[in-house]
């Protein structure tokens, strides 16, 4: 059974956690935790609102409205941290921060290494735990590899060449957020059937089947061009 821990607010755990961290962390490594720690503030305090019940909301959406736009992690606990992982992992990390890749890697190694400790603080419990350690696993691997990819697809952009877009026709033109659906060397097909996209083979080599792409693609002359990119996402 989980120990009901004395009350903490996130604020008040973040800063517990990194206290910890300074015991014994390299000054290099504890820059990466404080500035994950931050990022992670910076998300809950922007999006968690969303994952909150009817009453909850009315609590946030008080103090927000009165110009406190960081109170989510002043008000609520730690418990509401590793719900909220996902959207920091798949979304945050990936779309709203200019990350280089040793911060990516870092941003999996912290939320693993958090969720370890709020599980011997007591306020998750051990499934909770299990789960959040995976996610921030997949997460180190994963985000720094969908971030070179990025740039490797960005490459390719560059080489298609210049059309009018008034002259594809509808069927040869899709603009949309796309998952990989197969993948050869030299080559990626998108959801649909769509592809192949020539790419390099380090881009296939990194790619998975199941990220997602937001990309606008044209089949110019019978082979299908990367004419605009936005995000991959892991």
């Amino acid at each position: 059974m989980l120990t009901v821990p004395a009350a903490m607010t996130i604020d008040e755990a973040f800063e517990a956690f990194l206290a910890e961290q300074r015991k014994r962390l390299s000054p290099k490594t504890l820059r990466n935790y404080e500035d994950v720690v931050s990022l992670l503030r910076s998300s809950l305090n922007g999006y968690a609102y969303q994952s909150l019940d009817s009453l909850e909301e009315k609590r946030w959406r008080k103090a927000f409205d009165a110009g406190d736009e960081e109170e989510f992690t002043r008000l609520f606990g730690p418990e509401k941290i590793i719900e909220n992982l996902d959207e920091f992992l798949g979304y945050f990390m990936v779309r709203k921060v200019m990350a280089g890749q040793e911060l990516l890697r870092a941003a999996g190694t912290v939320t693993k290494k958090l969720a370890s400790w709020l599980h011997e603080q007591g306020y998750i419990s051990e499934d909770e735990r299990a789960d959040a350690v995976e996610r921030g696993g997949d997460a180190a691997r994963e985000l720094p590899r969908a971030d070179r990819l990025g740039e490797l697809l960005h490459d390719e952009m560059a080489k298609t060449p210049p059309f009018d877009p008034e002259d594809v026709p509808g069927q040869d033109w899709v603009e949309d957020f796309l998952a990989i659906e197969r993948i050869e060397p030299g080559a990626l097909w998108f959801e649909g059937g769509i592809g192949p996209v020539r790419v390099s083979k380090k881009a296939s080599d990194l790619a998975h089947v199941g990220w997602g792409v937001n990309v606008v693609l044209a089949r110019l002359r019978g082979e299908w061009r990367i004419v605009e990119l936005g995000f991959v996402y892991p």
